[in-house]
């Protein structure tokens, strides 16, 4: 009973049963093999395909746990693509009759950049939120608008080809058999864990969150503490953004990132963060994360048409936000009492 109480209990179960309804379905899912000193099967492509929203999820926590919300992740998905394939992607050169790829700038520098343009339409969102006291919803929206077209601007409307191989190393390279991009997942996951749990931080977010005005009188720097979560939401979203743009070889200023935000979302709320603030899951946004993959990977595995896909998506996610609703089991058990 204690068990069912916990708020990822639930998503957690939902994930199982997606689990064992593929592999039910198609017996080799759970199969693992290992190939030229890299671990392959359906869920290590589960996860690996997860790992730019599990990102983004994490980000989104934070905010929404301040009573919050930032629906500009996926436009600022695009700006870091787009800057990162620019000042690297270079171009293919002729030298001694051999095509050599010639960067732009070294890609150190490259990511630097792209992952401070990130950081800094975080800040932009936390300033208009904080500091101007624009609705979290208003305030990112005018970035998610402004910000494709920003991306648009970068990549001159086209979508611009990467060929420094290096670079692919974030989103499809390998370290120790597994997808390079889990590993970043799991040290962004470890370190949020510790800032949580290890210091005061998570108690100033919940506080802040769960009543601004008291957190104040309390001492609480909370216009600061807001506007620092608004821009690590926005550098969640860079780092997301590499992966994706990594993985695909390219960025693309108009698709890259599209429905991200919404997903994001839809992730953390499945993990059990509430909206209204107060209080967030970690774990449970990363298990929102991996239940929307799961969805959409066994949707396309049974050949189900993609347009059918939102609609799916969309009654799971009914579907688990009714289990999980406190009125909704209190109601319940006060029938089944009164019957």
């Amino acid at each position: 009973m204690r068990l069912t109480r916990s708020p990822q209990f639930w998503p957690a179960l939902v994930l199982v049963l997606l689990l064992a309804a593929n592999g039910v379905l198609n017996p080799q899912f759970f199969a693992l093999s290992w190939r030229d000193g890299h671990l392959y099967g359906a869920l290590i492509d589960i996860l690996n395909r997860a790992a730019p929203l599990m990102t983004v999820a994490l980000g989104m926590t934070v905010v929404i746990a301040t009573r919050g919300i930032d629906i500009s992740v996926g436009a600022v998905v695009a700006i870091a693509a787009a800057v990162a394939a620019s000042l690297i992607g270079g171009k293919l050169v002729i030298v001694d009759g051999q095509q050599v790829h010639a960067p732009s700038v070294a890609m150190p520098l490259a990511l630097l950049a792209a992952l401070a343009a990130a950081a800094l339409c975080g800040l932009f969102n936390g300033v208009l939120v904080a500091s101007v006291g624009i609705q979290p919803i208003i305030a990112t929206l005018i970035l998610m608008v402004a910000g494709r077209g920003i991306a648009q601007l970068i990549t001159g409307g086209q979508i611009i080809t990467i060929y420094h191989p290096p670079y692919f190393f974030i989103g499809a390279g390998h370290l120790l058999g597994l997808p390079f991009a889990l590993w970043l997942v799991a040290a962004l996951l470890a370190l949020m864990a510790w800032l949580k749990h290890r210091t005061a931080l998570g108690l100033f977010i919940q506080a802040s969150g769960g009543n601004p005005a008291a957190a104040r009188l309390s001492g609480i720097n909370a216009r600061g503490l807001l506007i620092a979560v608004y821009a690590f939401c926005g550098l969640t979203a860079g780092i997301a953004g590499l992966m994706i743009s990594s993985n695909v070889k390219s960025a693309d200023g108009n698709n890259a990132g599209q429905l991200l935000e919404l997903d994001a979302i839809l992730a953390v709320t499945l993990g059990g963060t509430s909206l209204l603030g107060g209080r967030f899951s970690l774990r449970g946004s990363v298990l929102g994360a991996l239940i929307i993959q799961t969805l959409t990977t066994s949707i396309y595995s049974l050949g189900v048409p993609p347009e059918v896909n939102l609609v799916v998506k969309a009654v799971v996610v009914f579907a688990v936000c009714l289990v999980q609703s406190l009125e909704l089991r209190s109601w319940l058990t006060k029938r089944r009492v009164a019957a």
